[in-house]
C-alpha cells in the first residue's frame, strides 16, 4: 500500500479491524502493527468553578494508540492456530495503558476454521463488537465512550470466546471465569479477578452477539452481564451485585452516506441500589471530498427515576494524507442536567450539572 494513495476512506472504524484480526488472515506468519494517535483539546467547565483547560488527552484522540502482534499457522485441513498480543499506549507520557499491563488490549490464542474462531485469554468481548459498525464516532475523545466508559473498554480477562460469520449472519459469545484482574488503569480496570473457590458467580461475565451484517446494512443485538465480588469497583462488592447491558444496533449506506445508531439498556444492581438507564445514539459519516470525511453524532443518556440525564452533540472532520496518515479536528457539547456530571472528553472532568463544550485537533498514523 503506497503512502501517497489519494483514495477516499469511507469507514474510519476500519482501523479497529484488529479486534478479531486473526480471522482475516489466510497464511502462516506474524504481523507487527500499530496505531499512533494524539492531539490537543480545550474544554470548558472542567470543575465547579467553571474553569477551562487545554491538555493533551491520555486515553484517546480519534482512536486509542496501540502496538500489536498477530500471527497464524496453517495446521492443514482448513484449520489454523492464531494469536493476538496488543499493548495500549499513552502518547502524552509514553506510558503503557490499561494500568501498565504489557498486553492490556488483547492477549489471546485460538483456533480458526470454517466453524469460526475460538480464542482463550484476555479479549474484546461482544459488547465492543456489537457497536463497532454502528457507532460512527467510535472511541473518539468526544463520543458515547464519554457517557459509558465501558463501551470502548469492553474486555474480559480469563475468557473463552467465539466469533463466526455464516453467510452474513454473525454469532459470538465470551465467558469469563474472572473478568478483570487489575485494580489500576481507569475505566478498563475494576479489580475483580474471580475464580474464587466456593463462589461460582464471583466476577464471572458472559456476553453474546447475534446479527446480520453486510457492507451496505446490518443489525445486531448483544447481551452482557458481569458479576462482582469483594473489592471490586463500581459498587459491585458482592457476587450478588451485577451490571447488565443489552444493546440493539443498526447501520446502512445510501450512496457514500453511512448512518449508524443504537441503544444501550443498562441495569446495575450495586451495593448502593439499582440504577436503570438507556443510552441512545445516532450518527452519520460522509466523504465531503475524496480526501475529507465528516462525522457527526447525537446521543442521550436517560437515567430512570433520577434527574441525571445528559445530551451529547459532536462533529469531526478528518483529512486523509494517505490511507495510513490523517489529521482531524472536532467540536463537541455535553449538556448535563440535574446531578449529571458526564465530561465531554473521555476520562475528563466537569462540574455537576454544567454544560461543557470542547474543541480538539490531532494526528493519526497507522502502521
Amino acid at each position: 500500500m503506497k503512502n501517497n494513495s489519494k483514495k477516499s476512506i469511507h469507514y474510519p472504524a476500519a482501523l479497529l479491524a484488529c479486534l478479531w484480526a486473526p480471522a482475516a488472515m489466510a497464511q502462516s506468519g506474524v504481523t507487527v502493527y500499530g496505531l499512533l494517535d494524539t492531539g490537543l483539546a480545550h474544554l470548558t467547565n472542567v470543575n465547579a468553578a467553571g474553569d477551562s483547560v487545554t491538555k493533551m488527552p491520555t486515553l484517546t484522540g480519534s482512536f486509542p494508540s496501540r502496538l500489536g502482534f498477530r500471527g497464524i499457522e496453517d495446521l492443514g485441513g482448513g484449520l489454523s492456530a492464531v494469536f493476538t498480543l496488543e499493548s495500549g499506549l499513552s502518547l502524552d507520557t509514553g506510558a503503557m495503558a490499561q494500568g501498565g499491563r504489557l498486553f492490556g488490549r488483547q492477549a489471546s490464542v485460538g483456533l480458526k476454521g470454517d466453524f469460526g474462531t475460538v480464542s482463550l485469554g484476555r479479549m474484546i468481548n461482544m459488547t465492543y463488537v456489537a457497536t463497532l459498525k454502528s457507532d460512527i464516532m467510535g472511541p473518539n475523545l468526544f463520543g458515547i465512550s464519554s457517557i459509558d466508559p465501558y463501551l470502548p473498554n469492553a474486555r474480559s480477562d480469563n475468557a473463552v470466546g467465539y466469533l463466526g460469520n455464516f453467510n452474513d449472519f454473525v454469532i459470538g459469545a465470551t465467558y469469563s471465569t474472572g473478568r478483570d484482574a487489575s485494580a489500576a488503569g481507569g475505566p478498563s480496570a475494576t479489580g475483580c479477578p474471580g475464580e474464587a473457590p466456593g463462589n461460582a458467580r464471583a466476577c464471572r461475565q458472559a456476553t453474546g452477539l447475534l446479527g446480520y451484517e453486510t457492507p451496505l446494512f446490518g443489525v445486531n443485538a448483544s447481551y452482557d452481564i458481569l458479576y462482582g465480588n469483594a473489592g471490586a469497583a463500581n459498587g459491585l462488592t458482592s457476587s450478588d451485585n451485577s451490571d447488565r447491558r443489552v444493546t440493539a444496533n443498526a447501520y446502512f449506506k445510501a450512496g457514500q452516506l453511512k448512518v449508524g445508531g443504537g441503544v444501550v439498556d443498562r441495569t446495575t444492581r450495586a451495593a448502593t441500589g439499582v440504577t436503570d438507564s438507556d443510552l441512545y445514539f445516532l450518527g452519520m459519516s460522509y466523504p465531503v471530498t475524496p480526501l475529507t470525511t465528516l462525522d457527526a453524532q447525537v446521543a442521550r443518556k436517560d437515567v430512570k427515576r433520577s434527574d441525571a440525564d445528559a445530551t451529547l452533540l459532536v462533529a469531526r472532520l478528518t483529512y486523509y494524507f494517505s490511507k495510513r496518515t490523517a489529521a482531524y479536528g472536532g467540536v463537541g457539547r455535553m449538556k448535563n442536567s440535574g446531578l449529571s456530571a458526564i465530561a465531554l472528553d473521555a476520562g475528563g472532568t466537569v462540574g455537576i450539572g454544567k454544560t461543557q463544550t470542547g474543541v480538539m485537533a490531532g494526528l493519526r498514523h497507522l502502521f
